[in-house]
């Protein structure tokens, strides 16, 4: 419908229904403020781009387009209030589970959204499963065996509980995003071998892993840094440095730094 007035505002900002997309949407609606006024309710990053917000937000907004924005936003404001109203009601369905929705934040990448989501699906007693491997099948995060004349052939991963399913992949998204951690060295690892689905669905089931062990022990996710896996293979990696380094013309001495202990 902006588009139809000549009004650029997604164009120029990435959330048009931000806190200040909404005021620049209330101001359109209104119809009484220029494109200037309405740039200058740019907040915080968005002030940067006040130069193209102005012609963005010059259009030809007729009297028919305004009464079809204020009943758009009175709709998404409607909604807006029944979402927060179905927050408020999960978060009260939650207060048995909050110890353990309060372990499950602690991984990279899941919030409590996708805790509750965990809990709903999963629960928090993980005598039922056995084994990590046994609640992998089930969640559908585990790829399937299939071996014929003594080679393994690559399967698709089983079918699974498609709503923990699908809120593991979006939190291994969430936590290859998440800079200083183990999940995001090892996602971009596998995505180079691998490629970007398979990676995602084995760190999906590193998350759910942890998951059952920290439910199954009441413990907390112990974060192990992204140069862990350096640190296991250092000698590998060093010699492999020292080579490609090599290769270049470079010649090459290594010397162990020593770390100096502060003062008492």
């Amino acid at each position: 419908m902006l588009e139809t007035a000549n009004i650029k505002l997604a164009s120029v900002a990435s959330d048009a229904f931000g806190v200040s997309g909404m005021e620049m949407l209330d101001a359109l609606a209104e119809g009484t403020a220029t494109p200037a006024e309405m740039a200058e309710l740019a907040r915080g990053r968005l002030r940067g781009k006040i130069p193209q917000l102005e012609p963005a937000l010059d259009g030809r907004m007729e009297e028919y387009h305004r009464y079809l924005l204020k009943l758009q936003l009175r709709r998404l404001r409607g909604l807006d209030q029944d979402l927060a109203e179905l927050d408020a009601r999960i978060q009260e369905k939650l207060k048995p589970y909050e110890k353990q929705v309060e372990l499950l934040r602690e991984i990279p990448g899941v919030d409590w959204i996708l805790a509750a989501v965990i809990v709903a699906e999963l629960g928090v007693d993980m005598k039922v499963f056995g084994s990590s491997g046994r609640v992998a099948v089930w969640a559908g995060v585990c790829p399937g065996n299939h071996e014929s004349a003594g080679k393994r052939r690559n399967v698709r991963v089983t079918k699974g509980n498609v709503h923990l399913k699908t809120a593991l992949v979006e939190a291994a998204h969430a936590a290859a995003r998440t800079k200083g951690t183990y999940l995001r060295d090892k996602y971009f690892r596998l995505k180079a071998r691998r490629g970007a689905k398979r990676a995602v669905v084995a760190i999906a089931h590193k998350i759910l892993v942890a998951i059952y062990h920290m439910l199954s022990g009441d413990v907390s996710y112990h974060e192990l840094g992204d140069l862990y896996l350096d640190k296991l293979n250092k000698h590998h990696l060093t010699r492999n440095l020292v080579r490609r380094l090599e290769r270049l013309g470079y010649c090459v001495t290594l010397q162990q730094q020593v770390v100096q202990q502060p003062a008492a």
